[in-house]
């Protein structure tokens, strides 16, 4: 069986084929793949697999915007971290899915009945799934510490967040400031990109607090705030293109 994985994260590819060789040994992982873009060109340029393992968030989007694309024939697992009501949807349709971390049992039994079912592919009701996902999938809010109390924070409350000296802090519109454990690398997979831009390599913003845009040298966009950065804010020449795409979507 000749398997393709579609996983951004190198550790959980890693995992997903140990496992895999483990329950089925003549199993071929032919091409590990981290994002849409490289998965619509390996589909458009190398036979079909017979089997394809797909987590749902990827590098540069959801893995449900690879079918928009490319014409794929292949049975597909999910593998997702999010155990929201969208999971349930997979059921429905006929999809596998596998929540991280990968359980052997829950893989050997997807393996298994993968293989029941020599047939065509089940048609797939991915549109409904994403919509799901889109709206599910994001995180809606952060457990914060407030003195010896734990309360949390709503997403939609937080303006933006900076990262400074290996901290991250969230600042919210009412001027509280909190700090969460979250990386703003990792922000950027949790956050709904149509919310929030990443404008430097410190600064995640909502864009419910971008107060004026203004022209600057270099190219650069210079950035007020509503509330206050309390800091000169800068869209680099080089994300200014980006960045003027996401204001106008």
């Amino acid at each position: 069986m000749k398997v393709l994985l579609i996983e951004d994260e190198i550790p959980a590819a890693r995992q997903l084929s140990k496992l895999l060789l483990e329950q089925r040994p003549a199993i071929q992982i032919v091409d590990t793949l981290d994002s849409v873009e490289g998965a619509v060109r390996w589909f458009r340029t190398f036979p079909t697999p017979d089997l394809v393992f797909m987590d749902i968030q990827i590098a540069d989007g959801l893995s449900f915007d690879i079918f928009k694309q490319a014409d794929i024939k292949s049975p597909v697992i999910f593998t997702t971290a999010f155990d929201h009501y969208a999971v349930q949807a997979f059921k429905v349709n006929a999809v596998d899915y596998l929540l991280k971390p990968i359980d052997p049992e829950d893989l050997g039994r997807a393996l298994h009945k993968l293989e029941n079912q020599r047939s065509t592919a089940p048609v797939f009701e991915y549109e409904m799934l994403a919509h799901y996902f889109k709206k599910e999938a994001y995180k809606e809010r952060f457990l914060v510490k407030t003195g010896q109390q734990l309360a949390f924070v709503a997403t939609t409350d937080i303006a933006f967040f900076r990262s400074a000296d290996g901290l991250t802090q969230a600042f919210t519109f009412a001027g509280k400031k909190y700090f969460v454990e979250n990386t703003l690398e990792e922000l950027e997979r949790m956050l709904n990109p149509r919310d929030y831009f990443r404008i430097s390599r410190s600064m995640t913003l909502r864009i419910d607090a971008i107060a004026k845009i203004l022209p600057h040298l270099n190219g650069r966009l210079k950035l007020e705030t509503n509330p206050s950065a309390q800091e000169e804010l800068f869209v680099s020449r080089e994300r200014v293109s980006e960045f003027k795409a996401w204001l106008d979507k």
